[in-house]
């Protein structure tokens, strides 16, 4: 088998058209291609008049060695993930937190015999499905099951994109365990994969379900409370269902564990402040973002979006989780707060469109030297922006027009906002740091010359997009152990991933450790 890279497909293309195309690249006939698949697939819409498909396809085809001259032709070698060896740990290991990097960690253990056990702090994701629909209706925030915690993490209730800067192999693996939790099968050949919040919520149950028959454990309603360490050394950890003998733990409790974060200084693990970033959750029609990416052309899929502009001063502003036909969700994890996120469905079937409009802040931008500095912005804002919303988690919402011209909305426009809770009109201006808002409304503009339509005047703009990355790095040397060994940070949470995939990836890497190290 070859894989054929650079094949142009119409929009409409089959199996049929597959077959053709790749018989036109090689110049040859289609009788002798018996089987062409998609391996890549891409987009192409940058000239609105030609909007088209470009493809990577695995080529099934008589005396295959003649044709891999051709520049875009290379010999298919099918990815096989190297497992580790069969485990020889005395005793257990854990693995803290049930999001992506928590559940792909504990697989891997459990495939090398390692019988790990998997503590998650929130429910399982029928239960916490169900808790946070409550509050999505107006219900009472729970603090232990919520968007942000329970099975899957904060990932299952988002759009499921698997989108990823990385280029660690370990991908594969990640998606063929997602397809053999029951992902569709595209996500293994779309550009933008995802997956969507419907679907995921059954694939986390499924991957719960192989750790578990491969001999694995996983505790619900289970959160970490303390760690015992003897001469820097891991030798326990105490949760609310009781202690656990161990000598290895994979920290992957996510960014909104900040009780863990406490923890860790306490107990004297390395930690330091980096770059995060907070912002809002900017909504367009749907349609709206198809001719402006589209044009006048039909039958597309639903249209994205992704953009970053660097200010005068160097600092960033960027649109961040872009969920087409999504909705805005509420996304607290600690009373009297809000904390807006974007979730989509599987079929992106929604009437809006709406992505995250963040900046960036850097521990420079604080007065004092504070480990906890940005965890305290985070959590003021927080605050504040339940407080402007009313006090009974409703969002403050600030029309795109009005927020350039730094006033308060008095009315809302053409474009209703999906926050499901409700939203009340206010002045989102007064919600930031004056660096922050500037920063916003500077990178709005800017934003809307690469992007026309951007800047919609009647674009609602939700605050507070505050948990889209960590504002501390739990430090960890070359074999992936903290200053206490035995601790194994891993994860968005712990600062070395930003997304699905890249924490999946973190949590395969911390398991291999664990299964090395000695």
């Amino acid at each position: 088998m070859i894989k054929l890279s650079n094949v142009r497909l119409p929009i409409n293309y089959n199996e049929d058209i597959l077959r053709a195309e790749a018989a036109r690249k090689l110049h040859t006939k289609e009788s002798i291609i018996s089987r062409a698949e998609l391996f890549r697939l891409s987009l192409d819409a940058r000239d609105k008049g030609d909007i088209h498909y470009l493809a990577a396809l695995l080529v099934s085809i008589e005396n295959e060695n003649s044709f891999l001259n051709h520049k875009d032709a290379e010999k298919y070698v099918p990815y096989v993930y190297p497992q580790p060896a069969v485990s020889r740990l005395l005793r257990r290991p854990v693995v803290a937190g049930g999001g992506p990097a928590g559940l792909f960690a504990a697989l891997i253990l459990a495939y090398a015999g390692a019988r790990p056990i998997l503590v998650e702090r929130g429910r399982d994701a029928d239960s916490r499905a169900k808790d946070v629909a409550a509050f999505q209706r107006g219900g009472a925030l729970d603090p232990e099951s919520n968007v942000q915690f329970g099975e899957g993490g904060a990932g299952t209730f988002s759009d499921g994109k698997l989108t990823t800067g990385t280029r660690d192999p370990r991908l594969r693996k990640v998606i063929a365990e997602f397809i053999d939790a029951g992902a569709p099968e595209e996500i293994a050949y779309l550009a933008k994969p995802h997956i969507g919040t419907d679907r995921l919520i059954e694939v986390v149950k499924n991957l719960r379900r192989k750790i578990i028959a491969l001999g694995g454990t996983v505790r619900f309603s289970c959160k970490m409370t303390d760690l015992y360490i003897e001469n820097g050394r891991l030798r326990g950890v105490m949760t609310t269902l009781g202690p656990i003998d161990t000598d290895n733990l994979i920290l992957a409790t996510g960014h909104s564990a900040r009780d863990v974060f406490a923890l860790c200084a306490e107990k004297g693990l390395m930690m330091e402040r980096k770059p995060f970033s907070v912002g809002v959750r900017i909504e367009h029609p749907q349609a709206h973002i198809q001719k402006m990416q589209y044009g006048s052309a039909g039958g597309l899929p639903p249209a994205d979006y992704k953009a970053a502009v660097h200010l005068k001063d160097g600092r960033g502003v960027y649109t961040f989780c872009m969920c087409p036909g999504g909705e805005v969700i509420a996304s607290a994890s600690e009373e009297n707060t809000v904390v807006t996120n974007g979730m989509s469905l599987h079929a992106r079937s929604g009437k809006n469109a709406n992505s995250a409009l963040l900046v960036s802040v850097n521990p420079e931008d604080f007065d004092s030297d504070d480990l906890f500095a940005g965890v305290k912005l985070q959590q003021k804002l927080e605050r504040r922006a339940f407080y402007m919303g009313g006090g009974d988690y409703r969002a403050p919402v600030t029309l795109t027009a009005d927020f350039l011209k730094g006033q308060k909305t008095v009315s809302l426009g053409s474009v209703e906002p999906t926050y499901p809770i409700g939203v009340t009109p206010a002045d989102l201006r007064k919600l930031f740091p004056k660096f922050i808002g500037d920063a916003l409304a500077e990178g709005i503009s800017l934003i809307d010359r690469r992007l026309r339509g951007f800047a919609l005047p009647d674009a609602p703009l939700t605050g507070v997009e505050s948990r889209s990355s960590s504002p501390l790095r739990i430090l960890r040397g070359a074999d992936l152990q903290a200053s206490v060994r035995g601790i194994y940070p891993c994860g968005e949470g712990a600062g070395y991933a930003g997304g699905i995939m890249s924490a999946a990836v973190d949590g395969i890497r911390c398991a291999e450790a664990v299964l090395t190290n000695k």
